[in-house]
């Protein structure tokens, strides 16, 4: 005879998935190691170099929840940063 009921089963959890849509309004910072600010983007879209397909408009990120780390994180170059301070300049 088959029964239904329902057993509590313990599982990890791993990874917490953020998904933020931000509509030309990303904002973000570069500081230098004393916390002094040497580019600000005040609004605008998603720099090139943040992960997944983001499409300019949302900021994707991967964390684990045992190390607080972003898995989904590849650090920017020299000319991604490059990049991203010049478009204000419309370079």
């Amino acid at each position: 005879m088959k029964i239904r009921i329902t057993k509590p089963v313990e599982v990890e959890a791993k990874t917490l998935l953020i998904y933020c849509e931000v509509r030309d309004n990303f904002t973000a910072s570069l500081q230098d190691q004393d916390g002094v600010d040497l580019y600000v983007q005040e609004d605008g879209y998603v720099p090139d170099f943040m992960p997944g397909q983001h499409y300019g408009d949302y900021v994707i990120l991967n964390i684990d929840i045992d190390t607080g780390q972003v898995t989904n994180w590849k650090a920017p170059s020299f000319e991604d940063i490059q990049a991203w301070m010049k478009k204000d300049e419309g370079e």
